[in-house]
């Protein structure tokens, strides 16, 4: 049985760690890796979106690695269908959708995504030259064909056909999004991280990303970047979230916390975390429901099993977690 394992992006490659063991093994070192996407428990299927050299893909839970197409995209963004690992969805810059039916062997671009209404008002504020692009993609655990993206800075939008045709910008939604998750279990949950107006960094969708809600109450900043969502139980779910993007980003302080929402309770900030760095990344098990790991972009990962209220540290550290990371559990 193989141990639970980590894998972040770093700015330069991949790096790995697993559960109680000290040693880091690195990845594709002289590739730029922007995002990564993990497919379902028992496929050993991670996959790594570079700048400009495409999709990357491993079968064996990233000890080795193939490049699978599209060599000259800047992927932002890669999502793996929970019902189908062979339907793969890749975000670019600019703003573009791939999808593969193959497991990465060939892919087609929809070319209804260029023609979303409002999109010439999207930019990024990220980066010269401020091109906005696909930060997040999720997939329905049960329709391979219904995905939700998330443009930074843009929009929210829906397709329920595979990337053929798109809806606008979903209602409510945070235009600024920076994670999406659907729900493991529950087809019509999906849960936004974003950098919401009025100190407001999460949303969620009740109704497969048709419409969103922002709900406030409880909340002290509004920079938010990861979510997840209790596995057993989708009225329960986290965000992480900063005052503002200097502070999230930056070399010193993040001035970041975690938050958890039950039902239509005020959201309840969780301490115990001491390191200062941004959670970039919030994973859950659903063999484990009460269980959530926060990994920071210093590269510390934490633990907690009872839903955020305590924490303590793992004993493996990342390098650092450059805005990805995902969690394999044991297989």
């Amino acid at each position: 049985m193989s141990e639970r394992s980590f894998l972040s992006t770093t700015g330069s490659g991949i790096a790995s760690v697993t559960e109680g063991d000290l040693t880091v093994t690195r990845h594709l070192r002289t590739q730029p890796v922007s995002s990564l996407a993990a497919g379902p428990p028992g496929t050993g299927l991670v996959l790594a979106g570079t700048e400009g050299n495409g999709v990357f893909v491993s079968t064996d839970r990233g000890v080795t690695w193939t490049q699978r197409g599209l060599a000259d995209e800047t992927v932002m963004a890669v999502a793996v269908a929970p019902s189908d690992p062979q339907r793969l969805y890749a975000g670019v810059r600019p703003s573009g959708v791939f999808r593969s039916d193959d497991g990465g062997e060939t892919w087609v671009e929809s070319e209804s995504f260029q023609k979303i209404r409002g999109r010439r008002m999207w930019r990024s504020p990220a980066s010269p030259p401020f091109t906005a692009y696909v930060q997040a993609l999720a997939v329905s655990p049960d329709d391979p064909d219904l995905v939700v993206a998330g443009i930074e800075f843009g929009a929210v939008v829906r397709s329920t056909d595979g990337g053929e045709t798109w809806s606008n910008h979903r209602p409510k939604a945070i235009r600024d999004c920076h994670s999406l998750v659907w729900h493991p279990t529950d087809a019509e949950s999906v849960y936004e991280g974003g950098a919401g107006i009025g100190k407001r960094p999460g949303a969620r969708s009740t109704d497969g990303g048709e419409t969103w809600r922002k709900p406030g109450g409880g909340l002290d900043r509004g920079y938010g970047w990861s979510v997840a969502a209790h596995p057993a139980n989708p009225d329960i779910w986290y965000v992480s979230a900063s005052t503002g993007p200097f502070a999230a980003h930056g070399d010193g302080d993040a001035k970041a916390t975690l938050f958890r929402r039950t039902g239509e309770g005020p959201w309840v900030r969780l301490d115990g975390i001491t390191s200062s760095s941004m959670p970039y990344a919030l994973c859950t098990d659903p063999a484990m429901p009460d269980h959530l790991w926060a990994g920071l972009a210093d590269g510390t990962i934490w633990h907690s099993s009872n839903r955020g209220r305590d924490w303590n540290q793992l004993d493996g550290q990342l390098p650092a977690i450059e805005r990805s990371m995902v969690m394999l559990p044991p297989e």
